[in-house]
């Protein structure tokens, strides 16, 4: 007789965002066993703070992911948006204005990178990847190559909002995430990205609108995106041409460190949350661990173990589910013999 976990706990530990969880939890008390200042107050709240813009990006990213495609672009797309609302603010233009002219703005760099991707046949990464250059040459037309400075100091002092020391930009990001979260477990429509993603073949067949929730997954991560070029501009205070390089590998490292599966079809916001604050504590532990590596290096190390290990999950379960299926024609075998 085989000894196993209870049913209770095998749902439980299936949970990616417990498993996520788990994993900040362990990491922090790790790097607090040799820096016991990692785990002050203070320090853990600014990392919360400082996973914000993060925390947008990989939402939004999830998105498109779990809908078993992928976005390059949402760097460019979050640097654009930053220039824009920063220069608009800055320039006198109403917030609510400023901030309407952004989010269409990054709803339209998310129209043109799923149309181009839906009825072009461009794979995703290749429409993302030439869009991203794009962007990048109108940032710099639009912003002259210098920096965007000068913003009102209201529209600053706007990110040091806080409750229980976490900032007003953090609290939305989570009842973002959240609400996302709902939509996508709760509703058919938010379950249809999830379809799509683990086999779009069957997705056609039971009538899921598949072009039309692809192209709705890119218009969301570029909405994502530009409110996180809202949040960055806000926080920062300046907005230089190069803002937000790199962040795309960020954005999707925090996803499958959150429990993203880059094969789609499995995964939450809440989880690339997770792994947004994962994202964002990777400097702080290097300086608490007196490490002088480049925190993009760590990221890239990060997002490569990540991508060999969903890769061999994913086979370890296609080789599983093989053998169960002949499993059972065995026992149809069996059993068919067994009756003559």
């Amino acid at each position: 007789m085989s000894m196993g976990l209870p049913g209770g706990i095998k749902r439980v530990f299936k949970i990616r965002e417990l498993t996520s969880l788990s994993f900040v939890v362990a990491l922090f008390l790790f790097v607090g066993f040799f820096n016991p200042g990692f785990l002050s107050k203070s320090n853990i709240l600014l990392i919360l703070n400082d996973s914000v813009v993060f925390t947008l990006l990989a939402a939004g990213t999830s998105f498109v992911i779990i809908s078993g495609e992928i976005d390059v672009s949402i760097g460019a797309v979050t640097g654009l948006c930053a220039a824009v609302s920063g220069s608009m603010i800055r320039d006198g233009a109403p917030w609510t204005q400023a901030i309407a002219f952004t989010l269409f703005l990054g709803l339209l760099c998310g129209l043109v990178n799923g149309l181009g991707f839906m009825y072009l046949n461009i794979p995703s990464i290749i429409i993302t990847l030439g869009t991203s250059g794009i962007i990048r040459g109108i940032i710099y037309l639009y912003t002259g190559g210098r920096w965007v400075e000068d913003m009102p100091v209201a529209f600053k002092d706007l990110a040091r909002v806080s409750f229980l020391g976490i900032t007003l930009f953090y609290w939305m990001a989570l009842l973002i995430a959240a609400a996302g979260t709902l939509v996508m477990t709760r509703t058919r429509q938010g379950r249809y990205f999830a379809a799509i993603g683990d086999n779009v073949t069957c997705a056609t067949f039971l009538g899921i609108p598949v072009r039309f929730t692809k192209v709705f997954s890119f218009v969301l991560g570029a909405l994502f995106s530009a409110a996180g070029g809202i949040m960055f501009a806000s926080r920062v205070g300046f907005v230089a041409p190069i803002a937000g390089t790199g962040y795309e590998m960020r954005a999707i490292a925090a996803c499958v460190l959150g429990g993203v599966s880059l094969s789609g079809g499995v995964g939450s916001l809440i989880g690339a949350s997770m792994g947004a604050i994962i994202m964002a504590s990777i400097r702080p532990i290097l300086v608490f661990l007196n490490f002088t590596a480049d925190d993009d290096m760590i990221t890239g190390i990060i997002l490569i173990t990540i991508i060999v290990v969903d890769a061999l999950l994913q086979q370890r379960t296609m080789e599983q589910a093989r053998r169960q299926r002949l499993l059972a024609k065995t026992q149809k075998l069996v059993t068919r013999r067994a009756g003559t």
